[in-house]
């Protein structure tokens, strides 16, 4: 039976990057040893770091000035370093989910701090009508929220970079990256965790503006300093190698299939396709806003009406190959998460799954 991999995280990879990660892990290179074995200070790994960082700067057009960086921790750490490197006094934050709350939290530990959140209505909207403080030392923002299933769209995240006058703009894209074009110079920072659309999980992207370091007064630990990471290479420490090595052949795979614009013309027809099923089901209805839909993550419910048949729908789309469609534990219904890899015959599978499993409803 076909499997379709809806997982919001670790994600869905591409098969043949699948495949030749899995060579590495035996031989890297024709070397006789595994890149779970090489040394991180090899050239073979120094070579593979290379054209990551490359590849992510031709794939983002990044622009001189800027540092790609490949890091430990996950998104979590970079919730503290953020504010370590950047927060002086103030810092402003657009709390629109989980994510977003918990980076708020670690920033109230160094100052003040101002949020505007849509925490009352469930993170249903991406809030619109606040005005940025120009005290701030930066807007922190978290582009996408796979709990949820919101996303800042390109027209909102324009305004945003509007409203923030002189304040550096932060982006949380873990979620969202290479998923769209996005204009990077518009940042001063921008960080996630690899595992939705780059790598397997163990790896953390950075892409930071250098002019924006250097600049608060306290002491940052060694490892918590961005600065640090920058003059090592990413590599002040051991590297997660096997994670960067497939984020590496990811990139390439990116690439090949047309890059980062080609893949938004992907993922507008694969989110379309489901909202589709959605809006016009009798059983199931979206729980986010249409206008702040996400188009990587797919966030539905049954009917209130229907809810006694949440965990036979379970059932019946599992036997069909689905898997990763629970929803997230602190909000339950159903989440199908449509990552660079998915294609688009496995959400036309997954609409035909919804669609039987409500002819059957309805016939009783």
């Amino acid at each position: 039976m076909t499997k379709y991999n809806f997982n919001a995280g670790p994600s869905i990879l591409p098969q043949e990057v699948i495949r030749q990660t899995a060579e590495a892990v035996l031989d890297f290179n024709g070397e006789g040893l595994s890149i779970l074995e090489i040394s991180h200070r090899s050239k073979g790994f120094q070579a593979v770091l290379d054209e990551a960082v490359a590849l992510m700067k031709e794939l983002l057009n990044i622009p001189e000035g800027y540092s790609v960086l490949f890091l430990g921790g996950g998104a979590s750490l970079q919730f503290c370093m953020v504010p370590y490197n950047l927060m002086e006094k103030k810092a402003a934050y657009l709390n629109t989910g989980v994510w977003a709350k918990k980076a708020l939290k670690e920033a109230k530990g160094f100052g003040e701090t101002v949020d505007f959140s849509s925490a009352d209505a469930n993170y249903s909207f991406i809030p619109k009508d606040y005005s940025v403080p120009q005290d701030a030392d930066y807007f922190h923002i978290t582009t996408n929220n796979t709990i949820y299933g919101t996303e800042i769209s390109n027209a909102e995240l324009e305004a945003i970079y509007q409203k923030c006058g002189n304040v550096p703009l932060v982006a949380d894209m873990s979620s969202d990256i290479l998923s769209r074009p996005i204009d990077v110079q518009k940042y001063a920072l921008i960080y996630g965790g690899a595992q939705k659309n780059i790598a397997p999980a163990g790896a953390t992207f950075v892409i930071v503006r250098n002019d924006v370091l250097g600049k608060v007064s306290r002491y940052i630990p060694t490892m918590l300093n961005y600065q640090t990471h920058i003059d090592g290479g990413s590599m002040f420490n051991t590297p997660p190698v096997l994670p960067i090595y497939t984020a590496m052949l990811n990139l390439r795979w990116l690439k090949e299939n047309g890059g980062v614009a080609a893949a938004e013309k992907r993922n507008i027809a694969k989110a379309a396709l489901l909202y589709k099923t959605i809006d016009e089901s009798r059983i199931f209805t979206g729980t986010a806003q249409k206008a702040d839909r996400s188009l990587m993550n797919v966030c539905f419910v049954m009917k209130p009406e229907y809810q006694h048949l949440q965990d036979d729908f379970m059932r019946f789309a599992t036997e069909r190959g689905m898997v990763g469609i629970k929803g997230h534990r602190s909000v339950g219904g159903f989440r199908a998460s449509l990552y660079n890899a998915m294609t688009i015959e496995g959400v036309q599978a997954l609409c035909d799954c919804m669609k039987e499993f409500e002819t059957d409803v309805i016939k009783g």
